[in-house]
């Protein structure tokens, strides 16, 4: 297989050290500002390059949504916020009709989930009927409204924030809904040096709002799309699709789950394993990169049965065993 690798990297021309060096722009861009979270912040770039939308689950105060509105601005494209509250409407998402008495008819005002980058807080304020107008947007990059296609320019990515601990006046999000995103990012407390680090920021007197005008556009939304063109190029070797199909395909027999995972969780994994890979410079594909984003691509899309939740298992510890049971390809 390593033979197999060397050989197409060799005939594979693409150089992906331009996009390395413009990832860690990117990443410098954000420190400036944000202290640690470098797994948040490779996440979000890999579903960026792989052209997929992302839930970021963290408790309050741990920087989601900031994170995600700096990570807008190293990306010189449209940006919008969306605020998910439980009388938030379809419309005041997606858009509505304006009605001109002069001329007796009605133009479609577009929503703001109209931009390339769309932050989406605490997505689990909104009542079902909300959360449903995200489904034929985020799969296919448009909607219909009055019997009119209207198409979303790309790139377009969602991201997503919820809180796990405050469930009160929440809509949990159907596995319909779930599936849509690439990747769930759970994002944990600050280490202890860290915290540090942000106290004594604080306490210099760091003013975030100009801060915030210091991190300037790395990538222009063109530049992004060429990024991405040079990640499909990335080679993925037949062992490794077969890999991948039986990591996912596992979880629909394991007898730890109630559910497993669909066919969009496979093609997921092989497009985000194959950002990986570029963003850290490679041209292949290994199964490290697929073992690494396994939790992540499935963690969202797998339901544990009733008994493993009572015995306190967590849907990563099913992914743990099910990437340890499965023979990696050589």
């Amino acid at each position: 297989m390593e033979e197999e690798v060397l050989t197409s990297v060799q005939e594979n021309k693409t150089d992906y050290s331009s996009l390395h060096q413009a990832i860690r722009a990117i990443k410098q861009e954000l420190h400036q500002i944000i202290v640690g979270q470098d797994q948040l912040i490779e996440l979000l770039l890999v579903a960026m390059l792989a052209d997929g939308h992302v839930l970021i689950e963290g408790v309050p105060g741990v920087a989601k949504t900031l994170t995600a509105k700096l990570l807008a601005r190293t990306v010189q494209a449209d940006f919008s916020r969306i605020q998910f509250t439980p009388d938030l409407m379809p419309s005041d998402v997606l858009g509505t009709s304006v009605f001109h008495p002069g001329t007796a008819t009605f133009d479609f005002k577009k929503g703001p989930i109209f931009a390339n980058i769309v932050l989406i807080d605490e997505i689990n304020r909104a009542p079902a009927k909300t959360q449903a107008s995200l489904f034929e947007v985020m799969e296919e990059q448009h909607i219909t409204h009055d019997g009119t296609l209207y198409t979303l320019a790309a790139p377009f990515v969602v991201l997503a924030t919820q809180n796990p601990v405050e469930q009160e006046g929440t809509y949990r999000l159907p596995e319909a809904q779930l599936d849509r995103f690439m990747f769930k990012v759970l994002v944990d407390y600050p280490s202890l040096a860290e915290e540090i680090n942000i106290l004594e920021m604080q306490h210099r007197g760091a003013d975030l709002k100009q801060d915030l005008e210091r991190v300037q556009p790395v990538l222009s939304s063109e530049q992004l799309l060429e990024l991405r063109q040079a990640v499909q190029a990335v080679h993925l070797d037949r062992k490794l699709i077969e890999y991948i199909a039986q990591l996912v395909g596992e979880t629909r027999v394991s007898k730890s789950l109630y559910l497993g995972a669909s066919p969009r969780a496979s093609i997921a994994l092989m497009n985000s394993s194959k950002a990986l890979a570029a963003l850290r410079g490679r041209g292949f594909v290994t199964p490290e990169d697929i073992q690494e984003l396994a939790p992540t691509v499935l963690r969202h899309r797998i339901l544990l049965t009733p008994e493993r939740e009572m015995e306190g298992i967590t849907p990563d510890d099913v992914v743990k065993q099910i990437v340890q049971k499965i023979e990696v390809p050589r």
